[in-house]
Formats: structure tokens, C-alpha cells, sequence
């Protein structure tokens, strides 16, 4: 039997996480560069000491501390969303990875605490500030990253195929952040005027 090619020992080593936290969209991309030779070891966060010590030994690269430049190692932490505060403007679940948070359009989200990576890429596109980061009661295990590396598939197939719909003269979908900016707009200007009235 053929022994799996680099690239792909690699991404097993990897957390998962999809964070994106080492400068490539997610973690194969940067097992592609490892494998390639065109990123350094010591770039997953999320992974740290003991990731950086186990590519070390499958490429033959010394383990050098991780790089600052790219974050700093830290237990898990899990996205929670603030009921009071969210808009239900649906962005956090465009930007999760792995479909961890739940929801719909004007309606509350909520996060599946089990299949949050902790990736953060959520927070950046909120346009409310809901979400927090607090920290998980559990570790990150290889079991968690072969499932999030599953849901990580699945939702790109998905994306994939809707995509091919919409190449075939599909209408495009009505959810699409262009066709709820207007919308979005109005509900963050609700949700901060009800703030600035209960701080006064």
C-alpha cells in the first residue's frame, strides 16, 4: 500500500482548528506550504508546542518556538453569543468554518459549544460585538479535529455546490450579505439605539 504523501501527514497532525491564524485559509493550505517547503513548522497556534514537536519529527525540521507573529498558544476558548445583543443577521454563520453556530435571518443565534474550534473568525464580521470567547471545560482532542476537518468538508462541498447552481443560471440566494447589507444596517442601528437608551 502507498504511504499517504506529506501533505497529508501533516494535515492530520494539525488541529483543525481552521483558524486561518497562520496566514493560509485553513489548515490544509498549510500543510500544502509545510509539505512544499514554502512555510515554516512553527505557525499553528492552536496546535503549539506539541504540534510544532510532532511536525518537527515527521519533517526532519528543527521545533522552534511558535511564532509571535502568528498568535500565541492557549487552552480553548468557545464562542458564545449574547441573546440581547444579536440581530440574528446571520454573518457569524457565513464566517464559521465547521457550521458550529445555528440560526436564522432576525432570529437569535446560538453556538453548538461541541463543535466550536474556538477560530474566532466569527467575531470580525458581527456588526454588533455579541460575541465573546470564554474558556472551554475540555481539551482539544484528535477525535474533535478529525470531526471538525469533516464538518470543514462538507460545508465547502455544499458552498461548492451551490455555487455550481448559481454558474447554471440558478438565481442567486436571497441570503447573500450584498442582499441583507440594507437590512443589517437598520438592525444594527436598532440594537445601538436600545443600548445607548438603557445606558442613560
Amino acid at each position: 500500500m502507498e504511504s499517504p504523501a506529506l501533505a497529508d501527514r501533516i494535515d492530520a497532525i494539525l488541529p483543525q482548528t481552521q483558524c486561518a491564524r497562520c496566514g493560509y485559509a485553513a489548515c490544509r493550505p498549510y500543510a500544502d506550504a509545510v509539505a512544499a517547503g514554502a512555510a515554516p513548522i512553527d505557525r499553528c497556534p492552536p496546535g503549539g508546542t506539541a504540534t510544532i514537536a510532532a511536525l518537527a519529527r515527521l519533517t526532519g525540521h528543527p521545533a522552534t518556538p511558535l511564532d509571535p507573529a502568528y498568535g500565541r498558544e492557549g487552552p480553548l476558548t468557545l464562542a458564545r453569543i449574547d441573546e440581547g445583543t444579536c440581530i440574528g443577521c446571520t454573518l457569524c454563520l457565513d464566517a464559521c468554518p465547521v457550521d458550529a453556530i445555528i440560526g436564522a435571518p432576525k432570529r437569535m443565534h446560538a453556538v453548538l459549544a461541541a463543535l466550536c474550534t474556538g477560530c474566532e473568525l466569527c467575531v470580525p464580521p458581527c456588526p454588533v460585538d455579541c460575541i465573546a470567547f470564554e474558556p472551554a471545560e475540555r481539551t482539544w482532542t484528535p477525535a474533535d479535529a478529525a470531526a471538525a476537518r469533516a464538518r470543514f468538508n462538507a460545508r465547502n462541498a455544499r458552498i461548492a455546490g451551490a455555487e455550481r447552481l448559481s454558474d447554471r443560471g440558478a438565481q442567486p440566494a436571497a441570503s447573500s450579505a450584498a442582499a441583507r447589507k440594507p437590512a443589517i444596517d437598520a438592525a444594527t442601528a436598532r440594537a445601538r439605539a436600545r443600548r445607548a437608551a438603557a445606558a442613560r
